[in-house]
């Protein structure tokens, strides 16, 4: 990689750590704290407000890509992070469930996600993408893991309206970010074409990668639902819950690196990918069938953050490469709407299940759904290299 290839990496691996940072802060906590609200004892409504967020990028992410392909990505990251800003000091003065759905909505509205990944696209030559976007996986995994052991020991000292005012400030630092240390994207050597991204993304690869995403959001935003209060009925208090947490998720990176070395230097995702797939419905089977304590919920847990983390840097790399280049933002746009509207249903599905059904129920569900993306993946063809055009800066 060149060092400007590293720098457009690092830097908006950076913003994304900042953005993630502040929405992981909420997700452990916000089920234990959400009867405090008004309206919070709803466990329906306590799913919605989790995945909220997820409703409002659904909608918003191909606009955004779209915009980002015709007046450029850098003032669409700034208008996307400000409406972020706005939802998170809208949740810091939330005093029942409503309003706390409201700011996860207005947080949401600022989709950046497609425009700060084409945006890295834009940066980096096709045979080190995979690496740019497991920096930035990994950074998002590394504000989880960091948000896990926080936000129990923040929440008490500065309650949920002090999370939600991190959050805005966390935007603000990201916008800094964004003027200061991301570097120009190189101009297209064809005129920006938003349709033709969005007609490849109806494509049976795209849509495979597509699916993916959503359902491995479902699963995520479902299963914290019910993990944390899981983790307390355990034995583990909410303060406590970093201990099982940090350990989990940072042997979870080791276990990713040569995987996704692996897909990166031999331009084979394909195996990496089912493989990481397999994983993850072997650890929903397990959890929905085991009467689990603190010891085994560690290990599965493990397996899970391991195939989260190795798809996460690999599915965005593939819808990179498989989009044209002219047409990126509005392809990776649809990428993101799938991927945001999982959060929505994963955390509606996640609350409605476990009230109406149990636990148990929401494993079986997210097991069941990981099968189905594993029988659609086995039919994935090879991504030549070259199947993306990019002009990254050199130096």
């Amino acid at each position: 990689m060149t060092r400007a290839e590293v720098r457009a990496g690092a830097s908006l691996a950076s913003i994304f750590g900042l953005r993630m940072l502040g929405l992981f802060f909420i997700l452990p906590v916000f089920a234990v704290h959400a009867p405090a609200l008004a309206g919070g004892d709803n466990l329906t409504l306590v799913g919605v407000a989790l995945g909220a967020y997820g409703l409002a990028q659904g909608v918003l992410q191909i606009p955004f890509g779209m915009a980002s392909d015709r007046w450029g990505r850098k003032p669409v990251l700034y208008a996307g992070l400000l409406i972020f800003a706005a939802g998170s000091f809208l949740g810091a003065v939330a005093a029942d469930i409503w309003t706390a759905i409201s700011a996860r909505i207005l947080q949401g509205a600022g989709a950046i996600s497609s425009v700060a990944m084409a945006l890295a696209a834009d940066l980096t030559r096709p045979q080190h993408r995979t690496k740019v976007m497991a920096m930035i996986g990994s950074m998002i995994g590394l504000m989880f893991a960091l948000s896990l052991v926080g936000a129990p020991l923040l929440y008490r000292l500065i309650g949920m309206e002090g999370l939600f005012a991190l959050n805005g400030v966390l935007c603000i630092a990201a916008m800094a970010l964004v003027r200061y240390e991301v570097p120009d994207p190189p101009a297209l050597e064809r005129k920006p074409d938003p349709a033709g991204g969005l007609r490849r993304a109806l494509e049976p690869e795209l849509l495979r990668v597509n699916a993916g995403i959503f359902i491995l959001h479902i699963v995520l935003y479902a299963m914290f639902v019910v993990v944390p209060p899981m983790l307390v009925h355990a034995g583990l208090t909410l303060t406590e819950h970093w201990k099982l947490y940090l350990p989990v998720v940072l042997a979870s990176f080791v276990l990713m690196l040569p995987a996704i070395r692996y897909a990166d230097r031999r331009n084979r995702p394909k195996p990496v990918l089912l493989g990481a797939v397999a994983l993850l419905a072997m650890a929903e089977c397990l959890l929905g069938v085991i009467d689990a304590g603190i010891g085994t919920l560690a290990v599965l847990m493990l397996a899970f953050f391991a195939a989260f983390n190795v798809l996460e840097a690999l599915l965005p790399s593939l819808v990179s490469r498989l989009a044209p280049a002219e047409g990126r933002g509005a392809a990776i746009g649809v990428y993101n709407t799938t991927q945001t509207l999982g959060v929505f249903f994963g955390g509606f599905l996640g609350g409605w299940v476990a009230s109406a059904f149990g636990v148990a129920a929401v494993f079986s569900l997210c097991a069941g759904l990981v099968v189905l993306w594993l029988l659609l993946a086995w039919g994935m063809q090879p991504v030549p290299l070259e199947s993306a055009q990019v002009n990254p800066a050199e130096g």
